[in-house]
């Protein structure tokens, strides 16, 4: 599975990461509300499960992503600082978005 994360974005997961309720946890992105023809999404601090791929980005980051759910693949994390700040989760290959 594919999972692409912006600079910024690896730098406010990074942070996530390193709060002490992440110990042990990874980041995962999930799928909120699935429309059929697009999808939402989140992410979240979770553990890895059976039907998890962690996924390595080029930031040094690894995403949990179920396998079982077809949205997933090739979503894209990004983080603005300006306008809507917050993160930006797409999956421009499968149709899906979520501002957060």
């Amino acid at each position: 599975m594919q999972c692409k994360i912006n600079r910024n974005a690896a730098k406010e997961l990074k942070k996530m990461l390193d709060m002490e309720e992440a110990e042990g946890k990874m980041i995962r992105v999930y799928v909120t509300e699935n429309h059929g023809d697009h999808a939402h999404f989140d992410l979240k601090l979770d553990t890895p499960t059976e039907d998890d791929e962690i996924v390595k980005t080029d930031k040094g980051i690894d995403i949990l992503l179920d396998t079982k759910e077809d949205f997933l693949d090739g979503v894209w994390i990004k983080y603005f600082y300006v306008d809507n700040r917050g993160f930006e989760i797409t999956n421009t290959s499968k149709g899906g978005h979520h501002h957060h």
